[in-house]
């Protein structure tokens, strides 16, 4: 029998019969690696924040929670589950342009560390809120900067976008920490881009950021208990892509926090990192139905595709490029193929993989789209078709846990009433 893909020591043939497919599988291991990759070279100074939008299982909130990361939320459903993860509020942040009333009220009761504030309109409402709480809104300023990230695969500031307020605009109004009754600005927060893989602009950015905070501070007179200066840090997924250098990064890295620290020595620096954490401990699992021909290509249909796994696609892509894949049940065959990898959708656009170099192909072969950890269901149209989410399995110390059930038929339906007046069939002949 050909030499099979395992995790931890335990094939993935044994975890597709267990659990099904479609799969996502999380090795803890590599969790555990990559957090500990990071946070030993980093300044000590420099507190990690897991950003749980780029992948919300509490399981997988738990295990980072429980290496030593905070949180990082972007609405009520995501501060549960870092509640519910162990994550303290002293070390939970709430971010997002778009926060609701029971949002902020929620983040307000459960004592987060800081209200991340994204425009003039959310500060009129925080105040509001606070005050008939009869508490003090402990509120962070999210800048747009003026200048925009080197070497992001995102920017996310130096541009019209909708996340924080111009940074122009807050220099220009310096009686603004003054102006509210229920409010203390204690921090800025900037994110200036993702998947950036170039340590070099990770540090630029960051000193960037440190600089702008202390700008800001000074000018509108509040103090820095917090500076949030993002992260960003990428990982490789395409050909001629290469990961960070992460020593190099946390060494320059380091070297702007100390400075800044001489001067701030009671400001709190946080990190947020999400893909940087999960993207390489995942694996999306899909079994092939059916193979075919059309017009001279290869095509492996799969019993999962982009309902699940939507970054496959590209999106914001000038070009379709893949993930790295390859056929998990024969792992070590020659990827002497190419092969167009699509899922069960009725749209051209499901297609996990196009000319992907793979083994041959048969009916019954499980296909691995490596580097899943991140932006996986939770960032899929995964009701298309009904055919629901997909189970999620991690790993811990050898053990396969089911920490996602997967969604079936009756859960769908669940959600939906039946009401008896849209069911009567009409006699009336209309």
């Amino acid at each position: 029998m050909s030499e099979q893909h395992r995790i931890q020591g335990i094939a993935v043939t044994e975890l597709a019969e267990r659990f099904g497919t479609p799969l996502y599988v999380y090795d803890g291991e590599e969790l555990e690696r990559t957090y500990q990759r990071i946070r030993g070279p980093l300044h000590p100074a420099v507190e990690i924040l897991y950003s749980l939008k780029a992948n919300p299982n509490l399981s997988v909130c738990s295990l980072l929670g429980g290496l030593g990361a905070g949180a990082e939320v972007s609405s009520a459903a995501e501060l549960a589950v870092a509640r519910e993860a162990g994550i303290a509020p002293s070390d939970t942040i709430f971010l997002g342009p778009g926060k609701s009333e029971e949002e902020i009220s929620a983040a307000l009761a459960d004592g987060v560390h800081s209200l991340i504030c994204e425009s003039y309109g959310e500060l009129d409402l925080i105040d509001r809120i606070a005050e008939g709480m009869g508490t003090t809104a402990q509120v962070a300023l999210r800048v747009n900067p003026e200048e925009a990230a080197r070497g992001a695969g995102l920017r996310m500031g130096g541009k019209p976008r909708q996340f924080g307020i111009d940074e122009g605009l807050l220099m220009s109004d310096p009686g603004l920490a003054d102006r509210y009754r229920s409010i203390r600005l204690m921090g800025v927060h900037a994110y200036l881009g993702t998947r950036i893989l170039d340590a070099k602009a990770v540090v630029e950015n960051t000193e960037q950021i440190l600089d702008m905070a202390r700008r800001l501070s000074e000018r509108l007179r509040f103090p820095l208990d917090l500076v949030d200066f993002g992260g960003g840090i990428g990982v490789s997924y395409f050909p001629g892509e290469s990961d960070p250098d992460i020593e190099a990064l946390a060494q320059g890295v380091g070297s702007a926090v100390g400075r800044f620290r001489e001067h701030h020595p009671q400001s709190r620096v946080f990190m947020e990192l999400g893909r940087f954490l999960t993207a390489t401990a995942g694996l999306y699992v899909t079994r092939v139905r059916y193979v075919k021909e059309s017009m001279g290509q290869r095509f492996a249909v799969a019993d999962g595709g982009t309902n699940h796994h939507m970054a496959a696609v590209g999106i914001g892509s000038f070009a379709k490029r893949n993930f790295p894949m390859s056929v998990l049940n024969r792992a070590q065959e020659p990827a002497d193929q190419k092969w167009n990898v699509t899922g069960p959708l009725c749209t051209p656009n499901d297609t996990l993989g196009k000319n992907v170099e793979l083994p041959r192909v048969e009916a019954g072969d499980l296909i691995g789209v490596h580097r899943s950890g991140a932006y996986g269901p939770t960032a899929s149209p995964t009701r298309f078709l009904s055919h629901g989410y997909p189970a999620e399995v991690l790993i811990h110390q050898g053990t396969p846990l089911l920490v996602h059930e997967r969604e079936s038929v009756a859960d769908i339906l669940s959600r939906q009433p039946v009401h008896e007046v849209l069911t009567m069939k009409r006699e009336d002949g209309a």
